[in-house]
């Protein structure tokens, strides 16, 4: 693997970005890539988040600032970042690197391995991964919303909700050209769509810690469901061809 994007949705994270981007920044840095870019989409955040990227990009050229038109949604988001990366592969991570930068170590490997397009990160292979976990009720939660989401979309997949995912950018641009969620089910319709179009995609068990803070309320979370629903309705109206 040669060269790399790692895209940062962000919202409301000037508190956290700065450490977040400066770990990013020295992990990509020890990998000696041809050329590497993190590129952080700003989704209309209303703090100081938009001046703490722009002055983190001053001093190190690799930062690229993407503003989405208001707050559209972490789908939305990754989706600008993924059409505008230029690495070959990329890479999307949470602003609270709840899965360290550093295990995309595994997914590099496990793409390579497997010779896939697409390497999902997951809490659910390997449970003794998970150093902090979300309180329960939340946690059951998305166990529940795993059975349900096998159930309607079909995929075999055991986390679609990690948000630490690599793709080929070759392919990823065909995928999110196709994605029509901008929320919570996004993760599991850009799933849906690379089965659709033939990519191998591999799940891979990583390190994962709840950090507090999370932005996904529980009106957002109840959507989800009816997210899946839509995934099975876009499918049959022929919108992922």
């Amino acid at each position: 693997m040669q060269s790399i994007s790692v895209i940062v949705p962000a919202y409301n994270e000037e508190k956290r970005l700065p450490s977040t981007l400066a770990r990013v920044a020295k992990y990509l840095d020890s990998r000696n890539f041809s050329f590497a870019e993190i590129l952080v989409v700003d989704d209309g955040s209303r703090d100081g988040t938009v001046p703490a990227i722009a002055e983190f990009a001053r001093r190190n050229p690799s930062v690229r600032l993407l503003q989405n038109p208001g707050n559209r949604g972490k789908g939305y988001s990754v989706r600008h970042g993924m059409l505008e990366a230029k690495g070959e592969w990329a890479l999307f991570t949470d602003a609270d690197l709840s899965s360290p930068i550093e295990e995309m170590e595994k997914l590099i490997e496990a793409a390579r391995r497997k010779a896939a397009q697409v390497a999902i990160g997951s809490r659910a292979l390997d449970r003794s991964l998970v150093g902090v976990h979300q309180p329960l009720l939340r946690e059951y939660a998305g166990r529940f919303f795993n059975v349900v989401m096998r159930a309607i979309t079909g995929l075999h997949f055991h986390d679609t909700q990690c948000g630490f995912k690599l793709f080929q950018t070759e392919a990823a641009r065909r995928i999110f050209s196709l994605q029509r969620l901008e929320r919570f089910g996004f993760d599991a319709e850009i799933l849906f769509i690379a089965e659709r179009l033939g990519y191998r995609v591999v799940e891979v068990p990583v390190r994962w810690n709840d950090v507090a803070g999370s932005k996904v309320g529980t009106l957002q979370g109840l959507n989800g469901f009816i997210d899946l629903l839509r995934i099975r309705i876009n499918s049959l109206a022929g919108k992922y061809k």
